[in-house]
């Protein structure tokens, strides 16, 4: 074939039409503006880009993934730990629940998820539970269950679950809201820019004269594309959402600093002050590292401020750089995948979603060794703590939105029936003396969990106290809350191949769930079900 010249003519063909398409594109790129006030005259040449990046798209879906540039970090699982010697499990709250939704996505385009995208307590926090409502002036109530393992018969399951109080919307306090859109060319996509702006037309559709809106853009460079507008001027608000186009390159760190800068401009003293980031996480211009962008998170929190970010889109989605920043930034994070998920969002969580009831909550677990041997947490692997820091005000906990709840998991493994009883062979040590258990050791308590938390505006921690005491319940008694959660965090365990996931199956899990269905309003139980049942599927393919 070397000297064939039909195939040096087609090779030239080729190269030509190779050519003059990289032309084009580099023609196209440097017509865009990147004053923030064109944004609205870029909207042919945008509109040309979403069509192109429309079929770019197609294109690596009939690929299969191969231009697949996601990002996620490795989890290294909580193991099992001695509790004479680590008497102290220690977490920071975690209300996330983009992992559930981003596997639902995975799952839905028949594939199984990276092992990096399942982080279990998000997952089992993505559902509501019948928690009791908190009495008297706590932010939220402290519930405690203990049953059987359903994995490991031989071990006992520690549920601890947080209610926080509920807030009717036309109740909340005045709103400050500031969008921080991402219009970069990578958010070109139908499930991207044009999800958020269908996203945002929920929320807004629900304002009134006592809110504020405002909407950042960034690209190659940001702009205020709306500044402070009332909540009941929905149609200013609309259209500005609706001249929105993608296309450029990703300068994040310049669009964070704008939209603080704006909510802190507009802060409302005892009302409510967010920062709602939408993007796919692409930063690629600018200040484009991890640790730069969550330092510059970091800061911005110190003002009261808080952080929601909302993921969207797949092929290029960086969720580790949104789950950090949600984090740093006193916020939460969710994966919209999907217009529905858009609803629970702004809808069916919409307090949850704006109004912060406390900040920087911490859960401290110390177990009693003369019941409680061994302990794991499931999940929560990004969210421990130091001991120590548990009662330092200083160290940043989790936030809790209006009727959020927070549900963790810990497998146990009980001490033997004589905990106390002196080995013969100990042996005698020159330089410690023997370690001694109290007399609160003898109550016959589990656990005790302790959580901090400090008002949304507040910088002094409060302290509440809840010992845990098992029973001895049975699982064929136990409440459909634990039966339901405990079949999420196994379902985790089976995606994320876990060494701890023990007899799980995804019959087991299907079995769990069932047992623990309950009310399902809005059919996300009954969705768990279907995807369950496509995971098992993909799982017995990739085995044959």
């Amino acid at each position: 074939m070397k000297g064939n010249p039909y195939f040096s003519q087609k090779r030239l063909v080729q190269f030509s039409f190779s050519l003059l398409t990289l032309l084009n594109i580099i023609i196209i790129t440097s017509c865009h503006s990147p004053a923030p006030k064109g944004l609205e005259a870029r909207a042919p040449m945008m509109a040309y880009s979403l069509q192109q990046n429309n079929t770019l798209l197609e294109i690596q879906k009939k690929e299969d993934g191969k231009f697949n540039t996601e990002s996620y970090d490795r989890i290294y699982e909580n193991p099992f730990l001695d509790s004479k010697n680590y008497p102290l499990s220690t977490f920071a709250i975690d209300v996330d629940t983009a992992s559930y939704s981003n596997i639902r996505r995975f799952l839905k385009h028949r594939q199984l998820p990276p092992k990096g995208a399942v982080r279990i307590e998000e997952m089992v926090n993505y559902f509501s539970y019948h928690y009791p409502s908190p009495k008297k002036k706590a932010p939220f109530s402290v519930t405690t269950e203990v049953s059987d393992c359903p994995w490991n018969l031989e071990h006992r399951l520690l549920l601890i679950g947080l209610q926080a109080k509920k807030i009717e919307f036309s109740k909340r306090p005045p709103t400050n809201i500031v969008f921080l859109l991402d219009v970069s060319g990578s958010m070109a996509a139908p499930n991207k820019l044009g999800l958020v702006k269908r996203s945002i037309r929920l929320l807004v559709n629900q304002l009134t004269e006592k809110d504020k809106v405002s909407i950042v853009v960034y690209a190659g460079a940001s702009g205020l594309v709306l500044p402070p507008t009332s909540g009941d001027n929905r149609e200013r608000i609309l259209e500005a959402l609706d001249r929105l186009t993608a296309g450029g390159s990703t300068n994040g760190g310049e669009g964070i600093q704008l939209a603080y800068r704006t909510a802190i401009e507009n802060f409302i003293p005892g009302g409510v002050n967010k920062v709602i980031l939408c993007t796919d996480g692409d930063f690629n211009v600018g200040m484009t590292d991890q640790s730069s962008l969550i330092r510059l998170i970091e800061e911005k929190a110190k003002s009261n401020v808080f952080l929601t970010v909302l993921g969207f889109g797949m092929g290029n989605y960086k969720d580790s750089t949104l789950e950090k920043l949600a984090d740093k930034g006193n916020g939460n994070y969710g994966y919209i995948d999907n217009f529905n998920e858009a609803k629970k969002y702004f809808i069916h969580d919409l307090t949850g979603t704006l109004i912060t009831v406390a900040k920087d909550v911490k859960i401290q677990v110390e177990f009693n060794p003369a019941v409680v041997a061994k302990y794991r947490l499931i999940g929560y692997e990004n969210r421990i703590m130091r001991a120590e820091d548990f009662a330092n005000d200083k160290k940043d906990g989790g936030e809790v939105g209006a009727g959020h709840q927070v549900t963790a998991l810990y497998e146990l493994v009980l001490a033997p029936s004589s905990p106390l009883e002196e080995k013969k062979d100990k042996i005698t040590l020159k330089y410690q003396g023997e370690r001694k258990l109290t007399q609160a050791a003898k109550s016959g308590e589990l656990a005790t969990v302790k959580v901090r938390y400090k008002d949304p505006e507040g910088q002094k921690s409060t302290l509440l106290i809840f010992p845990v005491v098992d029973k001895g319940k049975k699982w064929e008694t136990c409440s459909k809350n634990f039966k339901f959660a405990a079949a999420v965090a196994a379902f985790g365990m089976i995606l994320r191949e876990s060494p701890h996931r023990g007899k799980a199956s995804y019959a087991l899990v299907r079995e769990l769930a069932r047992e623990g269905m309950g009310e399902d309003k809005y059919g996300y139980r009954k969705e768990f079900l279907e995807l369950v049942g496509i995971a098992s599927g993909l799982s017995s393919k990739s085995t044959n």
